[in-house]
């Protein structure tokens, strides 16, 4: 299980790294600052999805502690 996979460990305001639904292929991390959490359930295999500050959307794969 990825970091980003529980829901329970993110949090609004919280720095983390995300891969975008156009770079599920090819793995590059966007790295922001979660604005909205968009996954309902209290996991997913592939990461929670969440919306950053900027208005990306896609699914945790890395949880950094500071911004």
């Amino acid at each position: 299980m990825n970091p980003g996979s529980s829901r329970k460990d993110i949090k609004i305001g919280l720095c983390v790294g995300i891969v975008l639904k156009n770079d599920q292929k090819n793995g590059k991390i966007t790295r922001g600052v979660v604005k909205r959490i968009l996954t309902n359930s209290s996991s997913h295999p592939h990461g929670i999805k969440v919306q950053l500050e900027d208005g990306s959307v896609g699914r945790v794969k890395e949880i950094h502690h500071k911004a």
